[in-house]
């Protein structure tokens, strides 16, 4: 098998003959053969059906239907351990990724890199997601001491060496662009053209982003730990420094009343702290919590095409 695609399927389903189609005329374009993998991460839009429609008439298409929602990454991570081909192409199904930008991919490749990341360009996406996508990567830059690229999404293609050490690595809070660039191997990225979705919205609301963004940043980095060991010794010097200013001025200066603002704000100021710093020590302790519990990534309740050779 030359190539893997996987695609995790969620909120799309009217997108799915056209990206068979597009796929399947580009990679007999390419003279390779190949595999495609979608897996229905429990679609509300009941996706599945068509993914049987496809997969009947099309024996090069695997179909994967999780018992319910895993996640997009639990789901491309159920793609990447079916898959087979030496070289494994990672999209979205909603068709912003163009699947004739997998020959570029590949091309590139060749050129003796293990990764191929794609660069959106001129992505379609609101003013309000591009923004508070520069702003995660810039937030997770200082906490992982990383340099990352907002433009770089999922859509790319790694060797099969990558992928199998990626499907290592089964901690329960993963992001795969972030992964896979941590794995090291030999990467780089190219300009690409984003089209817009065929159909609907991201299902990533305000909600969803940022916790994947607390779930990604502590599964990744202790720095948010120390940060607030900082800030508390901070507010604690400040505070010293502020008791020996009014010991001084109880003594230099009699007539300073003393009242219960600054006594009140003083209390909530560092019970505020407090709270903040045992709020980020209780994510710690729930991510090992659920390392600890060892459940499965995800759970395939029907696998189409398993046994088929596809070519």
């Amino acid at each position: 098998m030359d190539i893997s695609v996987v695609i995790p399927v969620y909120g799309c389903k009217a997108a799915l003959p056209e990206l068979h189609r597009r796929l399947v005329e580009t990679m007999e374009g390419m003279g390779k053969s190949f595999e495609i993998i979608l897996v229905d991460d429990a679609c509300p839009q009941n996706s599945w059906e068509e993914i049987e429609r496809i997969c009947a008439k099309d024996v090069r298409v695997h179909g994967v239907r999780l018992s319910r929602n895993f996640g997009q990454i639990a789901a491309i991570t159920a793609g990447l351990d079916t898959s087979h081909g030496d070289w494994v192409v990672v999209m979205d199904c909603d068709l912003q990724d163009r699947p004739e930008s997998i020959s570029e991919l590949y091309a590139k490749a060749q050129e003796g890199y293990d990764v191929v990341f794609a660069q959106r360009q001129n992505r379609k996406d609101s003013g309000i997601t591009m923004f508070f996508s520069k702003a995660f990567y810039r937030v997770y830059d200082y906490f992982t001491d990383g340099n990352y690229d907002n433009t770089i999404s999922n859509f790319s293609i790694s060797r099969r060496i990558v992928i199998d050490n990626y499907c290592k690595m089964r901690e329960h809070n993963r992001a795969y662009t972030i992964f896979i660039k941590w794995l090291g191997f030999k990467q780089t990225s190219i300009p690409l053209e984003a089209d817009e979705r065929f159909e609907g919205e991201s299902s990533y609301n305000f909600k969803k982003k940022l916790n994947l963004a607390v779930s990604i940043i502590t599964a990744q980095s202790e720095k948010p730990l120390r940060f607030a060991v900082k800030a508390g010794l901070l507010i604690a010097l400040l505070a010293f420094i502020f008791l020996i200013y009014l010991l001084i001025s109880h003594f230099v200066r009699s007539d300073i009343a003393v009242g219960w603002t600054s006594t009140v704000g003083a209390v909530f100021l560092m019970g505020g702290l407090l709270l903040a710093a045992v709020g980020v020590t209780g994510i710690y302790i729930g991510n090992i919590f659920n390392e600890t519990k060892n459940r499965p990534l995800y759970v395939v309740a029907e696998h189409l095409n398993d046994e088929e050779d596809a070519s």
